[in-house]
């Protein structure tokens, strides 16, 4: 870790001569992405921690690193070695970086931070926590000084989803945000989202590993809208299909032609946590309307043709899913987290439909199945044989949709706490998936029903139960999501979410079971509209791990109507070798 050593040292020097006596790196980048491309991997560069959420700070004599529960054991082992601390996040025991800076600077502290990557929300909620008693310094990128072979601003080749995929043109999506700020009475919306301009735009890129998105601010007036990019990722044919509805302009421009372009009286709408203090520097003096993307929510209720390539795309998975799954059917033979993983890769890459990943693989066997975002790499990699559970969570990227699933794999011959644990999971994967509940209804407060029946052993877990996905975008999307946080965000027909429950034991095992699931409209009472879900996910549970006497008969019927369900849409599209054992992975309870 001598390397680490050495930049943790080059950036005190840096604190030295700029008179800072801290420096915080958020990890994201100037879109505030949650997955950034190579350049923007600061956090990662600086700490080794390779995790996609975690907050490091650097002071004179601290180097800390502080990530939420997903990520305790990984973040661990990746800075064992070095002089980093880790952290945990919302853990009584542990303060946040924000009082910890205010505790040991000096009155008057100054604390830099990369202006590019605080957004206006941030520096406001940074200064209310430093209470005058530390200055916030929004600062240039310091680690552009020392960073030597840092990677460039990428520019990979964008292209241009369909209409007949992506359901609706981008004049069309243009009109429905033109319409939402009429009613908010502005005359333009700047937005920096990535996957928000993916989808307005229907283009999709790769400049994010995993992230069909380009890095891009769009400007979309009444009249007129504005895409900031490296024209030279278009080809003509692609530039010709967007020209007349946005004009390109260099992705370095956007904060000048702001300056230049907008009148004193223009009314601006955009939303503070995603815009950072250069570009909001553009149009600081003029009148704002503040508050989410429209594009987040138009985007988060998928259309029909949405919905319908997801449904496509996760046929597809299925096949592939019930494929590799049958091809370890016996168990026989060693295996490394690696090779499975690749195995089904390549089982979903036979559709040429497929085009790839559509986020990094999770297989975790045995203790590394207790880190819920354990990534495989060569040092990790563990053989994979004798008893024990594998967990696999994987997705697909295809032509018309994603998909995201996890399956926990039984090696071998179970023990009584992994049967136990297991299908406490299941119960609660199908308690959420088999409710109704009314319009209105927030994720928070359907989040219980997967984790009750480990809350009734004394057990839990701590990431959240369900997240948005995205459609041929990102993996994880909001504003929905399924989670303990009350997040005031009504769950709406069209919407995709994940159902997700686990259990992790450190140093032992760890168990989830994840189906993605469509929201759709179900009765119409007197007490008004009520929605519920459809099932997306086409993949047998794990037979062998359920221990029927903890089901109730209902559970057993849920369990036995969705086996049903998958053999009928699979029997005629999996391999003729795979047919027994989708068979018997199906078999009634």
């Amino acid at each position: 870790m001598s390397h680490i050593h050495e930049r943790v040292a080059a950036l005190r020097a840096l604190l030295a001569q700029h008179d800072l006596d801290a420096w915080i790196i958020n990890g994201t980048d100037p879109h505030q992405s949650e997955y950034v491309c190579t350049r923007y991997r600061s956090r990662e560069w600086i700490s080794g921690f390779t995790g996609s959420a975690g907050t490091v700070v650097i002071t004179k004599e601290a180097a800390l690193l502080w990530v939420d529960s997903r990520y305790f054991i990984q973040a661990q082992q990746q800075i064992e070695g070095s002089e980093f601390i880790m952290m945990k996040v919302d853990t009584p025991s542990y303060p946040d970086p924000y009082s910890y800076l205010v505790q040991q600077l000096p009155e008057g502290g100054r604390v830099g931070i990369d202006s590019a990557t605080l957004t206006v929300s941030a520096k406001a909620s940074l200064e209310a926590s430093f209470e005058g008693r530390v200055v916030l310094v929004p600062f240039s990128d310091l680690l552009d000084a020392i960073w030597l072979d840092r990677p460039p601003v990428p520019s990979r080749e964008v292209v241009h989803l369909p209409n007949d995929i992506a359901g609706f043109s981008s004049v069309q999506k243009l009109t429905m945000v033109r319409l939402a700020m009429a009613q908010k009475g502005c005359d333009y919306t700047v937005i920096s989202s990535l996957d928000d301009i993916a989808w307005i735009t229907n283009l999709r890129g790769s400049d994010v590993t995993y992230n069909p998105v380009f890095l891009s601010y769009l400007v979309v007036g009444r009249q007129q809208a504005w895409l900031f990019t490296d024209p030279g990722r278009f080809d003509a044919e692609t530039k010709d299909l967007i020209s007349s509805d946005f004009e390109i302009l260099d992705y370095e421009a956007v904060s000048p032609t702001l300056s230049t372009m907008l009148k004193a009286d223009d009314v601006i709408y955009y939303n503070p946590d995603k815009t950072n203090l250069l570009l909001f520097a553009a149009f600081q003096g003029n009148k704002h309307v503040t508050g989410r993307e429209f594009t987040t929510d138009l985007k988060a209720s998928k259309n029909e043709t949405e919905l319908e390539g997801m449904r496509k795309a996760h046929l597809l998975d299925g096949v592939a899913l019930v494929n590799f799954l049958a091809s370890l059917d016996t168990k026989k033979g060693t295996y490394t987290e690696i090779e499975l993983s690749t195995m089904l890769k390549q089982q979903r890459q036979r559709n040429a439909h497929c085009i790839g990943e559509s986020f990094s693989p999770i297989s975790g066997w045995a203790a590394h199945g207790a880190m819920c975002h354990y990534s495989a790499d060569e040092k990790s990699n563990a053989t994979v044989q004798g008893d024990g559970l594998l967990v696999l969570d994987t997705g697909g990227m295809y032509t018309f949709g994603l998909t995201d699933v996890t399956r926990t794999i039984l090696f071998g011959t179970p023990t009584e706490e992994q049967k136990r644990d297991y299908t406490l999971v299941l119960k609660g994967n199908l308690a959420l998936a088999n409710m109704r509940f009314p319009e209105g209804t927030c994720g928070y407060q359907l989040d219980v029903l997967a984790r009750q029946f480990l809350w009734q052993q004394g057990l839990s877990y701590f990431h959240g139960t369900g997240h948005g996905l995205g459609f041929r975008l990102g993996v994880h999307e909001g504003p929905q999501s399924i989670s303990v946080k009350p997040l005031a965000v009504p769950l709406k027909k069209g919407m995709i979410v994940s159902d997700e429950p686990g259990i992790y034991k450190e140093g032992r095992h760890g168990i989830r079971i994840e189906n993605i699931l469509a929201i759709k409209e179900d009765v119409k009472t007197e007490f008004g509209q009520f929605l519920s879900f459809e099932v997306l996910t086409i993949c047998p549970f794990e037979r062998t791990l359920i221990d029927k006497n903890l089901l109730t008969v209902a559970e057993i019927a849920m369990v036995d109507a969705y086996h049903r369900w998958v053999f009928e849409e699979l029997k005629d599209l999996v391999d003729s070798a795979a047919l027994p054992y989708l068979e018997r992975a199906t078999e009634r309870l």
